[in-house]
């Protein structure tokens, strides 16, 4: 007679199935999302080529057309390259510069915001060997990270021909299309395409070679802060399984990186300034890195070296655009010492973990949610800057008072974010209103009415989140126009306002 196996035996069996089928599962489910993610992209495209209204044919992929204009370019008669060399893969030569017109260039055609994408064009900026000459763009991908790019080329540890495999890759969520996307006058500082490039423009990569990337990526991820654990003790957020998933407050989130695409007549027009006096500021203040700001007057779309920005999307990303429920947002701009590092000199963190609970709190109430952050460290004069500032506080008297002169004697302006630029990503999103802006700043304010986004209600940081040493920021910049519920001080009354010295320690 066999003998039966214990019960540890068929318990260790039963185990070992449970984890062959986890196992399988989490690979099918891979698989699943695998392909919901090239279904969105696929649909998203389909919903772009649908959307267009005009009639006209799509422009054939081959041959390009070629851009007429070429206002800014300072001489036309230097003499063309030899046919054959420029049609080289490569070369021992360095081009320095490209000129409209010259043997072999053959820009993509860029109709920017055009409503049928195939007559607008793709972004193309690559200097690849197939991709060179077929340019409507000057910069170069990923911001500025695209120095790291450029080392790792220098020292070997990547292939100057690499060609990104995007397999996989495609937006989590849908998203759009809006009529801002097609408004050359809302959008002129992102490319509203750019989550799409790889598969709305295979044409161009699969046919022609060329070379063209996102400057969009969406994601999903899990966030956990250690405030949103305090704010679940206290009761203000409460587990609901799907925006806030536990008890230790961690958040489930949609993601979406962008990376700077200007359009260079756009951004003029935003500052009010002409396009030559633009580019030529450009070049001359990057130390002469693009001259083909300079020489390629018909090329209107530069990718700068500047950091992009993230956009946080609590809750249904489709409620981002929805006009009958309400929206709460803040748009931050990064503070890595407060931010990460926790200085209490100011008062970035706190805001933004209030900033980011709110949004968590209307999304649960069935609105919508977000955050924008923004890489403009320091009010974009930078680290170094910022703490010469400090320095120059710390080692006088630290006065509300004096709290914008100290910054402009050293950089020659208190600010330089200059918020113009920054509705543009509000329009991508399709974000028509604002219901509670977690926002006390008149720039960011004045930027996002002008565009046509009314803002409903101002929400000020709450007094109790205020670290003692950033009293001196806060009321200095709320004696400047922050918005604010309460008292607005006198000249005299921030004189009296004053922080911590370095060496002052509580005992």
């Amino acid at each position: 007679m066999a003998e039966t196996p214990d019960n540890s035996v068929l318990l260790a069996r039963i185990l070992e199935t449970l984890g062959q089928i986890q196992g399988d599962n989490k690979v099918f489910a891979a698989s699943i999302d695998a392909m919901n993610g090239r279904l969105n992209a696929l649909a998203d495209v389909k919903k772009l080529k649908d959307a267009v209204k005009v009639d006209t044919p799509l422009r054939p992929v081959t041959p390009a057309s070629k851009p007429v204009d070429a206002p800014f370019s300072p001489t036309t008669d230097i003499k063309d390259e030899d046919s054959a060399a420029s049609k080289r893969p490569a070369t021992s030569r360095i081009i320095l510069t490209t000129y409209p017109g010259q043997s072999g260039i053959d820009p993509i055609i860029m109709n920017w915001g055009h409503e049928d994408p195939m007559q607008r064009g793709p972004v193309v900026v690559s200097r690849a060997g197939s991709t060179v000459r077929r340019r409507n763009a000057i910069g170069a991908h990923g911001g500025s990270y695209s120095i790291y790019h450029a080392l790792a080329v220098a020292i070997n540890e990547l292939k100057v021909d690499h060609k990104p495999d995007f397999t996989n890759t495609e937006p989590a969520v849908s998203l759009g299309p809006f009529p801002q996307w097609s408004d050359p006058k809302k959008i002129v500082a992102m490319d509203p395409l750019g989550h799409l490039a790889p598969w709305l423009y295979k044409d161009y990569i699969g046919k022609e070679d060329v070379e063209i990337r996102p400057t969009i990526a969406i994601t999903k991820a899990h966030m956990k802060l250690p405030e949103l654990e305090q704010s679940m003790k206290e009761g203000r957020l409460k587990v609901d399984g799907k925006i806030c998933l536990n008890e230790s407050g961690e958040l489930a989130v949609t993601k979406f990186a962008v990376e700077p695409v200007w359009y260079l007549p756009g951004v003029a027009e935003r500052f009010g300034i002409d396009e030559g006096t633009l580019r030529r500021s450009l070049f001359e203040n990057t130390g002469g890195s693009y001259p083909e700001l300079i020489t390629r007057g018909d090329i209107k779309l530069f990718l700068p070296p500047i950091g992009g920005l993230t956009v946080y999307c609590f809750g249904d990303p489709a409620k981002m655009s929805d006009p009958n429920v309400k929206l709460a947002l803040r748009v931050h701009d990064e503070c890595n010492g407060s931010d990460v590092f926790g200085s209490d000199i100011c008062t970035c963190r706190p805001y933004l973990i209030f900033g980011i609970e709110e949004a968590v709190k209307e999304a649960q109430r069935g609105g919508s949610g977000v955050v924008v952050y923004f890489r403009k460290e320091g009010r974009a004069l930078g680290e170094v800057t910022k703490y010469l500032v400090y320095n120059a506080r710390k080692r006088g008297i630290d006065r509300a008072s004096d709290y914008f002169m100290r910054t402009e004697n050293i950089a020659g302006v208190k600010d330089m974010r200059f918020q113009a630029l920054m509705p543009d990503v509000l329009h991508w999103l399709g974000i028509t209103k604002i219901d509670r802006m977690l926002s006390m700043s008149n720039m960011k304010h004045d930027a996002i009415v002008s565009q046509g986004i009314p803002i409903h209600e101002r929400i000020p940081i709450p007094e109790e989140l205020i670290p003692a040493d950033s009293r001196v920021e806060i009321d200095a910049k709320i004696h400047a126009g922050y918005f604010t519920t309460g008292k607005v001080m006198t000249m005299e009354e921030l004189s009296a306002v004053q922080g911590r010295a370095w060496d002052d320690v509580d005992h």
